[in-house]
């Protein structure tokens, strides 16, 4: 990373400072400089890649356009390496995140208290009652319900052989 540093312009470099102070940051900061980051590095790539094609019509070749365009190179390399340390950084606290709330979530259901919508009830199966949710059980026939069924389910193995 170091050797890219050169190329860099200030504002650049600010955004470089940054991905090295990532620890502190929580999930959303994360998120936040990831986007800064990604929208940089496609930045650079582009101008890289159409300086790059300008070259070759100039020079005749790409062999002969290559040098000429290094310092782009490195800072489109430069920022590819960026993205990947705060893709990381940012897949290690994204996991983080989701296990804290799933525990938490679990610790409600142990004690309880439900973390769904308060006018669901448990009926006596076990299992959310319908009436409370205000549906009706049936559509007006076991027959209809039995065909809305399965031609839901000819819907969804339609979708899964594609």
């Amino acid at each position: 990373m170091d050797e890219y540093l050169s190329v860099l312009k200030n504002k650049d470099l600010d955004l470089v400072r940054e991905v090295e102070a990532m620890a502190e940051l929580d999930e959303d900061g994360l998120i936040d400089l990831h986007r800064r980051v990604r929208r940089a590095r496609k930045k650079h790539q582009g101008q890289y890649r159409r300086r790059a094609a300008n070259r070759v019509e100039e020079q005749g070749s790409r062999g002969q356009a290559g040098p000429a365009n290094a310092k782009a190179r490195h800072r489109a390399a430069a920022f590819e390496e960026l993205l990947s340390q705060v893709s990381a950084r940012l897949a290690v606290v994204a996991h983080e995140e989701a296990e804290a709330l799933k525990d938490q979530r679990l610790a409600q259901a142990r004690a309880g208290r439900s973390t769904g919508p308060a006018s669901t009830a448990v009926g006596p199966t076990g299992t959310a009652s319908s009436q409370t949710a205000g549906r009706r059980t049936t559509t007006g026939g076991a027959k209809r319900d039995a065909s809305t069924l399965a031609q839901g389910a000819r819907r969804q193995a339609k979708r899964d052989s594609r």
